[in-house]
């Protein structure tokens, strides 16, 4: 009993050790890049080095830690790595070795996004979040066509507005005729090779046909029908493979069980399919944010994309990388809400 308590502790003690050397070499390489002037010359290699150990260091302390705190230390990691990178460009920014002009540090990048959100744009008449405060003005004098014009000024509003639109009626179709073709031979067949076909176009070179299809090629209807077009194909093509990918096993037990045709697409196959439905959702969530902002570089007065690609023009880089920083807080937001409604549809998946 007293040798296995010993062999316990060493091996405890050993632990410890392995993480004191681990952030001793961590700062023993930082300080003799420092003092040598390695890190204008090779800050890309040093970095890697630095994030090798960090991970080791992550990994063994991982272990140390008590299971009811996992999820915690999980979160940390999640956290901490992203401030970690900021922390690193602001120092290797501050210290000259990229340039402030090309790679703004993100504390100038914060103070941009502020002003971006506070500041209204009296030339274009927009601003990042519009202008919120005055709906209840607004409300009381103009009624909802006020607030209406109010939300029509807003950068992210426009973005986000374009995205779900085309989203959902991408996304509907999409999983319908992806039910269909998963059920049906004959249609699957008929269809396969021209959804192959069309689905490797880059969707922002459609754009321009759209454009004469339309009556308005400046308003919204070909914005929001190419995000559509976007949705509409990963949807189909993963609600496709999740009805295929069902295991015979279920559909079988579903018949001995005296299952008509509603009860098992109610009970067995949309449930079956439900995970890789998801999936395809998501895809399609990201690649409409993709595609909007691409088509609001090009062809938009309003947008994230629009802003983002206006403060490159006339070399406002701050903005432009505030405008980058919206988009990927709009991604995640919009990934995290669908998570929750996956969550909701199928609880069994928890």
């Amino acid at each position: 009993m007293k040798r296995s308590v010993r062999v316990e502790a060493s091996g405890q003690s050993g632990s410890v050790q392995e993480l004191w050397l681990l952030v001793l070499a961590l700062i023993v390489i930082d300080v003799a890049a420092t003092i040598l002037g390695l890190w204008k010359g090779f800050w890309w290699a040093i970095l890697f080095v630095d994030f090798v150990l960090i991970v080791m260091l992550a990994e063994r302390l991982e272990g140390r830690i008590a299971l009811r705190h996992q999820e915690s230390y999980k979160r940390v990691l999640a956290l901490g790595f992203p401030l970690l990178l900021l922390v690193s460009w602001e120092l290797i920014v501050g210290a000259e070795i990229l340039s402030p002009r090309w790679f703004p540090p993100p504390s100038r990048i914060a103070t941009a996004l502020w002003d971006l959100t506070v500041t209204f744009d009296r030339f274009n008449e927009t601003s990042l979040l519009g202008r919120p405060w005055l709906i209840p003005s607004r409300l009381s004098s103009e009624g909802l066509p006020g607030v209406w014009a109010l939300f029509q000024e807003s950068h992210l509003w426009a973005t986000l507005s374009r995205v779900l639109m085309g989203f959902f009626l991408g996304a509907l179709p999409g999983v319908l005729l992806g039910m269909v073709m998963g059920l049906n031979r004959t249609v699957r067949m008929m269809l396969d090779a021209t959804m192959s076909a069309v689905y490797v176009l880059p969707k922002i070179a459609i754009f321009p046909i759209l454009m004469l299809i339309f009556p308005n090629p400046f308003g919204e209807g070909p914005k929001v029908t190419v995000v559509a077009i976007s949705a509409f194909f990963l949807v189909a093509i993963s609600t496709m493979a999740g009805v295929r990918g069902i295991d015979p096993v279920y559909l079988q037990a579903g018949r001995n069980y005296g299952a008509n045709r509603l009860q098992m697409f109610r009970h067995v196959i949309l449930p079956g399919a439900l995970p890789i439905i998801f999936s395809g959702l998501r895809l399609a969530l990201g690649t409409a944010l993709i595609v909007i902002v691409a088509v609001e570089f090009v062809r938009a007065q309003t947008g994230v994309g629009f802003l983002v690609f206006y403060h490159w023009q006339i070399l406002v880089t701050e903005k432009m990388y505030a405008g980058l920083f919206v988009v990927m807080l709009l991604g995640v937001l919009l990934t995290y809400a669908l998570q929750l409604i996956e969550r909701r549809v199928m609880p069994w998946s928890e």
